[in-house]
């Protein structure tokens, strides 16, 4: 089919709102646990309200997808978080505010179900590679900037002598004790535009191969009782634990611990964590050109560890250093599990996409165990758990064995030629 590009500028356009949507949790916590009064556990219900909508919503959005189509479900997607942003600044209580992350929550796992077929069918097949490396650094810099964006409300909003017309917009709308709720305001601009867009520009039909379907129930169940399935399900399940189990308790831990401010130091802290897993995404596509993959995750799990231990357990510069550091360190580790996932059966690939993504409920659960451990005990053990993870994902570099091995640029052969 004809390319079209207006429409691979708009899936690119609805990585960047899902990611700013998504990873701004771990800035706001110190905020939101500070406004509401909440223990530890209770701060750990934010992600799991919002991730545990992947597990619940992930499958059904491949057949809702086949059965309506991309168009309606990237609106109905984008209406969601419209409507669950819009709700929550009218009504900014602990209750709704939960509602509010797992509907946004159910809308952002209906688009990430819809938009990469598209990008492949849109940018074509044979740009795919490219296309969506694209939309994964656009991802990773969404992650980086919506911290710095809300640094920027939380410090300016209620400064009568600022002249920004956001600021003073946001200044109307919102509490000044209650600053970091401005964001949602944005969340729903950001919404409300990809709507019109994504309204107004044409859908192409998305011809999927046999093997990209989300199949059947009967698939789905055999697909559930292979061990192969569980082994990479709970792999995924680890990752984003374990990404969120950082990233969304980083800011919090240093404000604990070591004083920093988690308004200024604490969200910089969080958008250099995503700025750095943007960078590392890049090194790890050279890396894999070069290396099996299952020795750059073994690698660089093995380093994310020391670079964890240095985060818990150092000075405060160190920590703050330390938790970073492990934004580069956590960078290959999604593409590496998802392609030897796929790469380790030969059919129903779509299916077992669909469970691989069910998968980032993980980001929900983690978070809970470690709120509560962390107030049975101190924020620092109940961090601990991200060890756990991350040995699980050390075995993945162990005992996975793919089908096939991603192809390697062979240098002694090239030097000798």
């Amino acid at each position: 089919m004809k390319r079209n590009y207006i429409l691979v500028a708009l899936i690119l356009l609805a990585f960047f709102v899902i990611s700013f949507l998504t990873n701004i949790l771990g800035a706001l916590n110190p905020s939101v646990s500070s406004s509401y009064g909440l223990s530890e556990t209770m701060a750990g219900f934010l992600p799991f309200s919002f991730f545990i909508a992947y597990g619940v919503m992930s499958i059904p959005a491949g057949f809702m997808t086949e059965k309506y189509g991309e168009k309606r479900m990237m609106i109905i997607g984008f209406m969601l978080a419209l409507a669950a942003s819009l709700l929550f600044v009218g009504m900014p209580s602990f209750g709704v505010f939960l509602f509010s992350l797992f509907t946004i929550g159910t809308g952002m796992a209906i688009l990430q179900v819809v938009i990469n077929p598209l990008l492949r069918e849109s940018g074509g097949k044979e740009n795919y590679a490219f296309t969506s490396v694209m939309g994964q650094l656009i991802f990773g810099a969404a992650s980086f900037v919506s911290p710095l964006v809300y640094s920027w409300l939380v410090t300016n909003i209620g400064n009568k002598e600022n002249t920004n017309p956001i600021i003073n917009f946001l200044s109307g709308v919102t509490s000044e004790t209650m600053s970091w709720t401005s964001i949602y305001w944005i969340f729903a601009f950001l919404s409300l535009i990809l709507i019109v867009l994504t309204f107004l520009i044409k859908f192409p039909k998305v011809a999927l191969d046999e093997n990209e379907k989300v199949g059947t129930k009967e698939s789905y169940l055999s697909l559930f009782k292979n061990k192969t399935v569980q082994f990479f399900f709970f792999g995924l399940f680890a990752y984003v634990g374990v990404e969120q189990g950082i990233s969304y308790w980083m800011s919090k831990f240093l404000q604990t611990y070591h004083g920093y401010d988690y308004q200024t130091s604490g969200a910089m802290a969080v958008a250099n964590f995503w700025g750095l897993m943007t960078i590392g995404g890049i090194v790890g596509l050279i890396l894999l050109k070069f290396l099996d993959s299952k020795l750059i995750l073994k690698l660089f799990t093995s380093l994310a560890m020391l670079s964890l231990t240095l985060a818990l357990f150092g000075p405060a510069e160190t920590s703050l250093y330390g938790f970073q550091s492990c934004g580069f360190l956590l960078s290959v580790m999604y593409p590496i599990i998802f392609s030897l996932a796929l790469n380790s059966i030969d059919k129903h690939h779509g299916a077992f996409a669909g469970i691989l993504v069910s998968g980032i409920m993980g980001g929900a659960v983690v978070q809970l165990l470690i709120g509560f451990i962390s107030d049975l005990t101190s924020l620092k053990v109940g961090m601990l758990l991200n060890y756990v993870l991350l040995a699980y994902i050390l075995c993945i570099g162990y005992w996975a064995k793919p089908l096939i091995n991603n192809k390697t640029i062979d240098l002694k052969k090239k030097n000798k030629k």
